[in-house]
C-alpha cells in the first residue's frame, strides 16, 4: 500500500508546500540598538520605518499569528482602530505598556500586565488587510472597493487542499514575533482587547523555531521532519534582490501599497509518524537533500548551488525530478522570501496523531507570478505531498512602513 493510500485509508489527504527549501533561516537583517534607563540593549525593532518590521527582520523565536474579522460598521471606527493599534504597537516594541498607569483601582488597567519588567525581545509586529476587508458578499464596506489591489484575491484552490475554514482567511492580520513567546502573546492579547467592538478572532496560531540560546551559530534551523529549513531565500540585504521580489513597486497597482507587500499564510499539517517511518534515503530523495548537511543530492554544502542535471553511477537524477526542492525551484524565475515557523496543536482527533507541522509565511511582490505558480507545480508533482496536508490558507497585503506620527494604513484610509 502506497503512503497515499494509506493516509487516505486514514481519512487524510497531503498537498505540496514549500517546506525544505522555506522558512527562517535565510533571512539576515540587523536590529536597531537602544539605550534604556542608562543601559544598552540591543533587542529592540523600531516600528517605525519605510518598511514595516517582521519581514526582514531576522526571524525571532517565536510568532504569535492572528487573523480578524472586522466587526465595525464605518470607515471612522476602522480609522481609530487602526490610529489606537499604532500606538500600542510602538510602545509594546519598545518594552512599554499599552496605556497610561492608573491608580484608579475600580477600573481594568490598559495593560494585561504579563508582559511587565520583560525585555522588548526584539518584539515586531507586522500588519497585512485581507480581501474581506474591501467587499464582503458584494458589499463595499468601508468605501474601499475601488482601492483593492487586483492581486489582493483569494488564492486558488490547489490540488489536494484540505482547507478548513476556522483556520482560512481574515480582513486583517496581525503577525507578532519576538525571542519570547510571553512577549509575543501580549501583543496580540493587547490589540485584540482593543479592538473590541470593531473587531474579533477568526483564528491565530503560535509558533516556534529552535531558539538562538540553543544554537548560538545561529545555522539555520530545522523543521519537524529534521530537515534545514531556509536554505533558500533572496537575500534581504541586497535592495535590487527586495525590489525585484518582495517590495511592491510604483505602478504594480494602488500607490497606498507602494513598499509593501503581499503575504501568503499557509497551515500545513505534516505527517510525522508516518515521516519517522521512512527510510533515510526516502526521506532524503523526497527533498532532494541530505539532511545532516542540508546540501543538495550530489553536493557536500549547504549552499552549494543545485546541479539539476548531475547524475548517478546508474545514469539517473541525483536530485530527483519529483523531489520537493526541484519542483520549488521549477525555472528558477520564482522567488519568495520564506518566514516560516514549525507548530505543534496538540493530538488530531481524526487519527489521535500529533497535530503538527508549519505555519508557512512568505511574502512577495506578486503571488500571482511568485507563489500560485510555485504552489501549483507542487501541489501536482511533489513527493512530499505524501506526508503533508494544508489544512489553512489565507493572503494579506502588508501594509508599507509607518512614519511617525502617522498611523497603519494611512494610505489606504486617508
Amino acid at each position: 500500500m502506497s503512503r497515499r493510500s494509506m493516509l487516505k485509508s486514514a481519512g487524510v489527504g497531503g498537498v505540496g508546500l514549500l517546506l525544505g527549501a522555506s522558512g527562517i533561516g535565510g533571512v539576515l537583517a540587523a536590529t536597531n540598538s537602544k539605550t534604556t534607563k542608562g543601559k544598552s540593549i540591543n533587542d529592540v525593532v523600531p516600528f517605525y520605518g519605510e518598511k514595516q518590521a517582521g519581514i526582514t527582520t531576522p526571524a525571532q523565536n517565536h510568532v504569535y499569528f492572528a487573523a480578524l474579522e472586522v466587526t465595525a460598521s464605518t470607515r471612522e471606527e476602522l480609522v481609530k482602530l487602526f490610529k489606537d493599534w499604532t500606538k500600542a504597537s510602538a510602545a509594546m516594541t519598545e518594552g512599554k505598556a499599552v496605556g497610561e498607569h492608573s491608580e484608579n483601582q475600580y477600573l481594568p488597567p490598559k495593560d494585561t500586565g504579563e508582559a511587565a519588567g520583560l525585555a522588548p525581545s526584539n518584539l515586531t509586529i507586522t500588519f497585512g488587510v485581507g480581501p474581506g476587508l474591501f467587499e464582503k458578499n458584494g458589499v463595499d464596506r468601508f468605501g474601499l472597493k475601488n482601492k483593492r489591489p487586483d492581486e489582493l484575491s483569494d488564492l486558488p484552490s490547489f490540488p489536494l487542499d484540505s482547507l478548513e475554514a476556522k483556520w482560512s482567511g481574515g480582513d486583517i492580520c496581525i503577525q507578532a514575533c519576538a525571542d519570547d513567546q510571553q512577549v509575543a502573546f501580549h501583543a496580540v492579547r493587547n490589540l485584540v482587547r482593543i479592538a473590541r467592538g470593531k473587531a474579533v478572532i477568526h483564528w491565530v496560531q503560535e509558533g516556534f523555531q529552535r531558539t538562538k540560546q540553543a544554537n548560538t551559530k545561529q545555522e539555520t534551523p530545522r523543521n519537524l521532519f529534521g530537515f534545514k529549513d531556509g536554505t533558500v531565500n533572496p537575500d534581504v540585504n541586497k535592495n535590487a534582490d527586495m525590489e525585484k521580489h518582495v517590495w511592491v513597486q510604483a505602478g504594480d497597482g494602488p500607490d497606498w501599497l507602494t513598499g509593501g507587500s503581499y503575504m501568503v499564510v499557509r497551515r500545513i499539517q505534516m505527517y510525522i509518524e508516518v515521516w519517522d517511518r521512512s527510510s533515510l534515503m526516502d526521506q532524503e530523495q523526497t527533498f532532494g537533500r541530505h539532511r545532516d548537511s542540508g546540501a543538495p543530492l550530489g553536493h557536500k554544502e549547504e549552499f552549494e548551488k543545485a546541479d539539476y542535471s548531475k547524475k548517478d553511477a546508474n545514469g539517473e537524477l541525483m536530485i530527483p525530478s519529483f523531489s520537493h526542492m526541484r519542483v520549488a525551484h521549477g525555472d528558477g524565475n520564482q522567488q519568495i522570501l520564506r518566514r516560516a515557523y514549525s507548530y505543534t496543536g496538540g493530538m488530531d482527533p481524526q487519527t489521535g496523531s500529533f497535530d503538527a507541522g508549519l505555519l508557512f509565511i512568505c511574502f512577495q511582490r506578486s503571488p500571482r507570478k511568485q507563489f500560485i505558480p510555485m504552489q501549483e507545480r507542487l501541489a501536482k508533482n511533489d513527493k512530499l505531498n505524501e506526508y503533508t496536508v494544508h489544512k489553512g490558507s489565507a493572503i494579506f497585503a502588508c501594509l508599507p512602513g509607518i512614519k511617525e506620527n502617522g498611523y497603519i494604513g494611512e494610505g489606504l484610509l486617508s
